[in-house]
């Protein structure tokens, strides 16, 4: 379904943050955790053509780096507590952080592909 209208990026891409459809924003992108749909429930455009690979995982990686490392060094400084309880909270932290942005950092790039029309969109 190929069309010569502009796609507004800003608009594919906040939609792919809140995991649903980049072209209606009603149905949802993924079928599970990470699995992207064949097409949207709602309007349905073919949503199998994305293909993120790595890049959502090495940006999310970066940004939980931006945001656990000063976390470390503050905590640490501030409140001097036991160097064991520090790393062992700060990698639950990480790891959550990083499991709740994974969905959403891969829900952009897709949005992004399809509104630049990227791998077949």
């Amino acid at each position: 379904m190929p069309s010569t209208d502009d796609r507004d990026t800003r608009t594919a891409m906040i939609r792919g943050i809140w995991l649903v459809c980049p072209a209606c924003g009603q149905g949802r992108m993924f079928a599970g955790y990470l699995k992207v749909r064949t097409e949207c429930d709602a309007c349905g455009q073919e949503l199998h053509h994305a293909r993120v690979d790595d890049g959502p995982a090495y940006f999310t990686l970066s940004l939980v780096v931006a945001v656990v490392f000063p976390l470390f060094a503050v905590v640490y400084s501030a409140f001097d507590p036991e160097p064991l309880w520090v790393a062992l909270g700060m990698m639950a932290f990480a790891t959550a952080l990083a499991l709740v942005l994974l969905p959403r950092v891969k829900g952009l790039f897709i949005g992004l592909q399809w509104a630049k029309r990227l791998h077949g969109f």
